[in-house]
């Protein structure tokens, strides 16, 4: 990834496709004469949803027409042949050209790190590897406020072991109202089922109130009781600044389609220590030895690697999609999109609160830089949420929600700016002020499921 220094990466805004107030008005995807107008179709919108999935870059048509075009001209022949106008790799090597730039990005070795499968079910390949209970260990540690799949994923791995979730499943409950988990609290719960925990489970930054987790400290922590210690990096990735190996974490999984904006439901990616590449784990023929992949000997020679925990031929239009966006990130680097995220996180929270509004609505994120990531979380006053939906929706604005009176707002550095935290902070504030003085909205947001809330909990 080239170095641009410490300083703030360059706008990269022109790298991606910011759909127009227009475009998200409409309910078809081409404009028609017989659709009508406002005037300001055509000004961008105010995207600050990174954090659930990312806007598309200006490569992805691009690649994705020539993985297409390979295709219709090679047939099966596009898994060996490279092609001269072409920078994307034969299929066959798709997910080893990914590797690299997500090492980079995850702070891993190459050999650490696999593009595969999705998130969920990654995070069960790895589980059936590293969760291994007995008699003495066979707890599994995790937040109370989990996202489901993470909470579905644990119940059914100590289910499948016989075990029974009341006893083996130890939930991290926030102490306050805010969501927050202090580390000082995830310590005391790992001190309370040090001696009966066999896996400790955690979210790189949560979902929810955008905690950026001090993972250094409590994968030390609990490794030095015994325990192993995975991460879900799903809203850390491409977020934060991330060290895997010089941190040694045992394992983690990530999805690629919000801050790494490789689209909805698109491949996932995990890494495994390189101490652990031993491993017992669900095989599959990509985890096996190319050497003697297609010689269909029934014979496992795993890759000595993060790539031998792989099962089936990656996705290629995934992957694709993937390179895209990688070809992006490669132009900067963790640390200068950090100096800008923290940049626009900060302007948001100061705007936040000069805000005549203030009054109407709390910061539930750790006001801590060190503590977040690109996303703040806004608890709103009861009653304001489905009004205030309304009207950022009508303003082209955005963000998502978590039902009661929760708001995210993820300005992601790539392709968002302070022009775009303002025009938020002016909209939300008077959204909040017009909800509190004319009480239910009278319209409904375009997002709203069967006529009742949005479907927001249905995304991480």
């Amino acid at each position: 990834m080239a170095s641009n220094g410490d300083h703030p990466p360059p706008d990269f805004r022109h790298m991606f496709k910011i759909p127009t107030k227009g475009d998200l008005r409409r309910k078809t995807l081409k404009k028609s004469d017989d659709i009508p107008t406002r005037p300001d179709d055509n000004e961008p919108c105010v995207y600050l949803c990174g954090n659930s999935l990312g806007l598309q870059p200006t490569l992805t048509r691009q690649y994705l027409e020539h993985y297409l075009d390979t295709w219709a001209t090679t047939g099966v022949l596009g898994h060996f042949t490279d092609i001269n106008d072409s920078n994307l790799a034969p299929w066959m090597h798709v997910d080893d050209d990914l590797v690299e730039d997500m090492a980079t990005i995850v702070g891993a070795k190459p050999s650490e790190v696999a593009v595969m499968q999705t998130l969920t079910a990654n995070l069960h390949l790895l589980m059936a590897s590293f969760y291994k209970p007995t008699k003495e260990r066979y707890k599994v540690i995790l937040e109370g406020k989990a996202f489901p799949s993470d909470h579905y994923m644990v119940e059914s791995q100590i289910q499948h072991h016989g075990l029974d979730p009341a006893l083996s499943m130890i939930l991290i409950e926030p102490p306050t109202s805010t969501g927050v988990l202090p580390t000082d609290h995830i310590l005391s719960v790992i001190d309370r089922h040090a001696d009966t925990t066999a896996v400790l489970l955690l979210p790189g930054v949560q979902f929810y109130t955008g905690q950026f987790l001090d993972m250094p400290r409590i994968t030390t922590y609990a490794q030095d009781r015994g325990i192993l210690v995975g991460w879900d990096l799903a809203h850390a990735v491409g977020n934060v600044p991330l060290q895997l190996s010089d941190w040694n974490v045992d394992f983690a999984a990530w999805c690629t389609y919000k801050y790494l904006n490789a689209g909805p439901g698109s491949i996932g990616g995990l890494y495994v220590n390189e101490k652990h590449f031993h491993r017992p784990r669900l095989a599959g023929w990509w985890g096996s030895s190319k050497s003697s992949r297609f010689d269909m000997t029934n014979r496992f020679e795993p890759i000595p690697s993060a790539a031998g925990f792989q099962l089936s031929n990656p996705s290629v239009a995934d992957s694709t999609a993937l390179r895209a966006s990688l070809d992006v990130f490669k132009q900067t680097t963790m640390k200068a999109l950090r100096a800008k995220s923290l940049e626009l996180t900060g302007r948001l929270e100061v705007l936040l609160k000069q805000s005549e509004a203030k009054d109407l609505f709390s910061i539930i994120t750790p006001a801590s830089k060190s503590e977040r990531g690109a996303q703040l979380g806004i608890r709103l006053q009861p009653g304001l949420l489905d009004a205030v939906l309304v009207r950022l929706e009508e303003e082209g604005v955005v963000i998502d929600e978590r039902k009661p009176d929760v708001i995210r707002v993820a300005p992601a550095p790539l392709y968002n700016n302070v022009d775009d935290v303002k025009a938020f902070v002016r909209v939300f504030g008077a959204a909040c002020l017009s909800a509190a003085k004319d009480g239910k909205p009278d319209g409904k947001s375009a997002a709203s499921v069967d006529g009742n809330a949005k479907g927001w909990s249905e995304i991480k």
